[in-house]
């Protein structure tokens, strides 16, 4: 019988073999991958003696075309009474409304981590010599920094208002003709997020994790976010893992906590990449490393996301990329975004044999040189096939 996921008092996820989990199909190619990646998700679940009870909830246009919503209450108390759900890309409105559907359900659902693995898989197309090399896995905090900025534009009340106040104030001199943006960067957003990513690699076994920030210039909030997880390593995990400073260059068996500054880290991640391992930053940081990172193993039309609150275990795993309306309709798209976060979304869950033979039969697909449009006008020799037909290869080779 279905039934829900449910979170125990010791702060545990309790999964049925028979899971309800949400999910929206997502706008433009949605169409395509979503059914695509729900053929591997139920064979693989199936393969393991499992199964999944799918929910549609509605987001997006075809929310907005049914309901007159961009984003349903109903949707948001979907994903909050279910706590993991799977979502495909959604289109931003333009002119007005919610900023971002993405955004807006992290900031409802207090998402605070946006999880990215990034990593190559043999036969994949890269720019780079040795993609082989990229193995990182990046915490991204997600409820603060210019996500969840305030701002008022240039030549209004408010930011006359505003630019007059910080004069007085502060000793602030700003040009009058200024737009201003305020970006919030708090102890308890950082130290969660950082606390996350070190937890996260013990478990999973990981060297180091970098904290990625701009605190020499911005020394209050970026610079903040450093101090904050050393305080976290010293006061947290002392006898499990040692900050650079306090090492002397070797930290022996424990795990190694270090920083960078975000601009070098740009050029390290390409020119020393087996470097980095775990990466901890803030939310604009995250979004330039990640996607850096995804073109050097083939783009984000096959990175995974993951959008979780480990405290509470809600979970919203999606499409990395965009909705791409041109190609809607057409078979044509790669799904690989969404089948990988399908695969984190069955970690999330404590299904790791299923995440594992979806990762594996993906990986050996691509090899085959098995490969939709975007991969195969890159790769010599590939047999080009469709989105549904690059899901059905995936599901033989389980």
């Amino acid at each position: 019988m279905p039934e829900k996921i449910k979170m125990s008092p010791e702060g545990q996820l309790v999964v049925p073999d028979c899971p309800i989990v949400p999910f929206i199909e997502g706008d433009g190619t949605g169409v395509d991958i979503w059914p695509a990646s729900k053929m591997v998700f139920d064979a693989a679940a199936s393969a393991h003696g499992r199964s999944i009870e799918w929910k549609e909830v509605l987001a997006g246009e075809k929310a907005f075309r049914e309901t007159g919503e961009w984003l349903p209450a109903e949707t948001v108390q979907a994903f909050r009474d279910h706590l993991v759900g799977i979502k495909g890309p959604l289109t931003t409105p333009i002119g007005g409304g919610i900023r971002s559907l993405n955004v807006a359900l992290r900031q409802v659902l207090d998402l605070y981590v946006c999880l990215r693995p990034v990593k190559w898989f043999r036969g994949v197309p890269s720019p780079v010599r040795h993609p082989e090399k990229v193995d990182m896995v990046i915490f991204r905090e997600n409820t603060e920094d210019v996500y969840a900025g305030l701002e008022v534009a240039e030549g209004t009340p408010e930011a006359r208002k505003l630019i007059e106040y910080l004069h007085d104030q502060l000793g602030w001199n700003i040009r009058v003709d200024s737009g201003i943006g305020i970006k919030p960067v708090s102890e308890t957003g950082s130290k969660r997020l950082i606390r996350a990513a070190i937890q996260y690699a013990l478990d999973h076994n990981r060297k180091s994790v970098t904290l990625v920030h701009k605190g020499n210039i911005q020394k209050f909030t970026e610079g903040a976010f450093r101090a904050w997880g050393y305080e976290v390593v010293r006061d947290e995990f002392s006898d499990l893992a040692i900050g650079w400073d306090d090492c002397d260059g070797d930290p022996g068996k424990l795990l190694l906590v270090k920083d960078a500054i975000a601009d070098i880290t740009l050029q390290q991640v390409l020119t020393r990449p087996a470097e980095f391992d775990v990466i901890a930053t803030l939310n604009l940081n995250g979004d330039y490393l990640s996607d850096a990172l995804a073109a050097q193993v083939g783009g984000i039309g096959i990175a995974p996301g993951a959008n979780i609150n480990y405290m509470t275990g809600h979970g919203v795993f999606e499409a990395t990329h965009g909705t791409a309306p041109k190609y809607a309709g057409q078979d044509k798209v790669n799904p690989g975004s969404v089948i990988l976060s399908g695969a984190l979304m069955f970690e999330h869950l404590g299904w790791a044999d299923v995440a594992s033979s979806i990762v594996h039969a993906l990986e050996r697909t691509i090899a085959e040189k098995i490969v939709t449009y975007d991969f195969a006008r890159l790769t010599e020799g590939a047999h080009e096939v469709r989105c549904s037909e690059f899901a059905a290869a995936i599901v033989e080779r389980l």
